[in-house]
């Protein structure tokens, strides 16, 4: 059928999303990677640009792990034995055992009952809040949790839609107060490391107001994590914000292979009864394939290898570089938000400046990535740069000499 109508309305749209400068299409395409060698780590060959090595600093594989050798052996050995694909819906005939393998592996390494797969984290929150949420459920969310809280809070039944100011615990207070006489059930939904800032929910003073205010409900209140950036980059085992403020487990945890551990997919820990009651109602798991049986067996393999002595010597690098990256743009006098998480932001509070800043990194062969409205507040423009542990020294100073250039 001819669009051509409703096609003039779609360009007018994208001219104003690149005259705002966030349109997002111009994807770089990695062609291959250098292996690292000589005090720096590896580099990144992109299309158009022939032999030019690209540092990359805007990775979320925090751990380095998706070119470990074993992650790669373990899907290698698990795609020969299970095939490609997993050929259907896990209640179907989907499940492989690499699948159950890596739940038994993902609930033993949290202190779970259970766990459960899903295609990513995305899919997990908006496949799991809803289901969760009723006509008598009051929500509750951080203003600056990630699309994925939102969304799914958008595709909800909630009676009540609350949104407390970032990490303000006396408005979320508050809107507890008010929801313990109009609804049965509360749910505090929040991210545990917020992606675009490094900073971090106090899920110990959460779960305490969780606590305090759990008897007014009749269906309990709930807290429920989106740990995706902490697990694995964040706590001296890398068990995420849970360590970090010892707050005990969450109702709810939720957290990503696709980051830190290296591989792909996402997943949910919890009780047992809780995720036995999700395999039968959230959709994104029930109606979705599952990630494949050789994706399952490399995940198996990144949380035995942070679950370990290694994986603490990992993480232990990886605070060094961070403190090194830090300590070098206070040094370039630049605005940062200080922290322990490896995502570090520059704040430019411009967003020409923004997108200038980061063309001239591009040049100097720096990969980093700006960040504007919508996806950060107005006035809150910033490059978030991510450091990882399969960053060198020489690599921290390699970025900072680009920064301090690219803004000279």
């Amino acid at each position: 059928m001819p669009h051509e109508r409703l096609a003039e309305v779609f360009a007018r749209r994208l001219g104003a999303l690149a005259a705002a400068g966030t349109v997002k299409r111009h994807e770089r395409v990695i062609t291959s990677v250098l292996p690292a060698e000589h005090g720096r780590g590896p580099r990144f060959l992109l299309e158009g640009y022939g032999q030019k090595p690209f540092l990359r600093m805007n990775a979320n594989s925090y751990l380095g792990l998706s070119f470990e050798r074993r992650l790669i052996a373990a899907e290698e050995v698990a795609v020969r034995k299970f095939g490609a694909g997993p050929g259907a819906v896990r209640f179907i005939s989907g499940t492989w055992q690499p699948h159950v393998a890596l739940e038994r592996t993902l609930a033993r390494f949290h202190g779970r009952e259970a766990a459960m797969i899903f295609s990513s984290a995305y899919a997990t929150m908006v496949g799991l809040l809803p289901p969760l949420i009723t006509p008598e459920t009051g929500v509750i969310s951080d203003e600056l949790n990630h699309n994925c809280i939102i969304n799914a809070i958008r595709l909800s039944s909630a009676k009540e839609k609350r949104i407390y100011r970032h990490l303000d615990l006396d408005e979320l207070e508050d809107h507890l107060k008010e929801l313990s006489g109009t609804c049965r059930r509360a749910i505090i939904v929040t991210d545990g490391v917020f992606s675009m800032r490094g900073d971090y929910a106090p899920l110990d003073r959460i779960c305490e107001l969780a606590e305090r205010f759990d008897p007014a409900f009749l269906e309990n209140v709930l807290v429920i994590a989106d740990d995706s950036h902490g697990v694995g980059a964040f706590g001296a085992s890398g068990r995420g914000t849970e360590e970090v403020t010892q707050s005990g487990p969450v109702d709810l945890l939720v957290g990503t292979l696709g980051k830190a551990l290296g591989v792909n997919g996402g997943y949910v820990v919890g009780s047992k009864v809780v995720i036995d009651y999700l395999r039968e109602t959230a959709p994104f798991y029930i109606y979705s394939n599952p990630i494949t049986p050789g994706e399952a067996a490399a995940a198996t393999a990144a949380v035995g290898i942070l679950d370990s002595t290694e994986g603490r010597t990992l993480l232990d690098h990886l605070q060094r570089m961070k403190a090194r990256f830090e300590n070098g743009l206070t040094e370039l006098g630049l605005e940062t938000i200080p922290g322990i998480h490896p995502v570090t932001p520059v704040m430019i509070r411009d967003t020409a400046k923004t997108r200038q800043v980061v063309e001239s990194l591009f040049e100097r062969g720096v990969l980093a990535t700006g960040l504007g409205y919508p996806v950060v507040p107005s006035g809150d423009d910033e490059i978030r740069f991510q450091i990882c542990a399969d960053h060198t020294p020489g690599d921290i100073d390699e970025a900072l000499a680009a920064l301090a250039a690219a803004l000279a």
